[in-house]
């Protein structure tokens, strides 16, 4: 999926399985135009399907969610008119957030 958005991937995986806009939504509890909204990027997909996405093609749901992150990352870069620098930012504060988190659960024991 790297070279597609997620709803591109999406419709990808619908039309090689043979499944209408219409089933699939019926799978994920959307209707049919929401459904080609989210796969012509007019519409963003709700991380509450994912689980379901991965079910019903028989995909690795954490390949599926690190796709979903970056893409929803990309979409507040662009939003934001940031540059790739904010990624190496946000790197740091992750090794922060993580450090903390791991501080607070020795002092939690």
């Amino acid at each position: 999926m790297m070279n597609l958005t997620i709803g591109q991937y999406l419709h990808e995986l619908r039309i090689n399985h043979q499944l209408t806009l219409t089933q699939l939504g019926a799978k994920l509890g959307i209707d049919s135009g929401a459904l080609s909204k989210i796969e012509h990027g007019k519409k963003r997909l709700s991380q509450k399907h994912l689980p379901i996405i991965a079910e019903v093609f028989s995909l690795n749901l954490q390949s599926l969610k690190n796709e979903f992150v970056s893409e929803n990352i990309a979409h507040d870069i662009l939003s934001q008119d940031c540059d790739a620098e904010v990624l190496q930012l946000a790197q740091a504060k992750i090794r922060i957030f993580k450090d903390k988190f791991v501080k607070q659960a020795q002092l939690d024991l």
